[in-house]
C-alpha cells in the first residue's frame, strides 16, 4: 500500500490598488463567471480550491485583500505566509500600475525573497482605454525580478477557470538556492 502523502497547501495573496480586479480575477477562477456589479472588499476575504497537479492534490488558499489605504495596516500580517504574492494592476489607469511598486516593495519587506511574486495586467478588454502597454509592464517586471502575465477577468483571457501551477519544488526551509518554491501563470 502506497504511503498518503499530506495535502500541499499553498497560500495566494491578491494585492493591489482599489477596483483593479482582484476579486474579479478570483471569481473567474474559482466560479468561471464574471459579476458586473462592484462591490468593494472589506478588509480580506478568503477561498480555498483543491485542485490535481499531475500524481498529486494541491490546496490553493485564495486571499483576497481589499485596496483601500484605510485597510492598509492589515495587509503586512496577510502577507506574512504566504506561497505566492500576486499584484494587480489595471492596464487602464496608469496610477495602479505605478503603485504596483510599492505593493511589491511591501511583500519584500514582509517576506523577502521567500516568495514567488507575479505582476498581473488586467483589464486587457479595455482595448481603447488602456493606459499602460504590454512591453511596460514586461520591463517592470523583469526590472523588479517578477513574474508577468496579462488577463481579462471579464473576458476570461489567460485564466480559463484554472491556475495551472507546475514545478513544485518541495524542501524544508522556504526557498532552495533562490529557486522559486513554484512558478504560477494564470492561464
Amino acid at each position: 500500500m502506497a504511503p498518503v502523502s499530506a495535502l500541499a497547501k499553498y497560500k495566494l495573496v491578491f494585492l493591489g490598488d482599489q477596483s483593479v480586479g482582484k476579486t474579479s480575477i478570483i471569481t473567474r477562477f474559482m466560479y468561471d463567471k464574471f459579476d458586473n456589479t462592484y462591490q468593494a472588499t472589506i478588509g480580506i476575504d478568503f477561498l480555498s480550491k483543491t485542485m490535481y497537479l499531475e500524481d498529486r492534490t494541491i490546496r490553493l488558499q485564495l486571499w483576497d485583500t481589499a485596496g483601500q489605504e484605510r485597510f492598509r495596516s492589515l495587509i503586512p500580517s496577510y502577507i506574512r505566509d504566504s506561497s505566492v504574492a500576486v499584484i494587480v494592476f489595471d492596464v487602464a489607469s496608469r496610477q495602479s500600475f505605478l503603485n504596483t511598486s510599492k505593493w511589491i516593495e511591501e511583500v519584500r519587506t514582509e517576506r523577502g525573497s521567500d516568495v514567488i511574486i507575479v505582476l498581473v495586467g488586467n483589464k486587457t478588454d479595455l482595448v481603447e482605454k488602456r493606459q499602460v502597454s504590454i512591453e511596460e509592464g514586461e520591463a517592470k517586471a523583469r526590472d523588479l525580478n517578477v513574474m508577468f502575465i496579462e488577463t481579462s477577468a471579464k473576458a476570461g483571457f489567460n485564466i480559463k477557470g484554472s491556475l495551472h501551477v507546475w514545478d513544485i519544488k518541495e524542501k524544508e526551509g522556504n526557498l532552495m538556492d533562490g529557486l522559486p518554491i513554484f512558478q504560477l501563470a494564470i492561464s
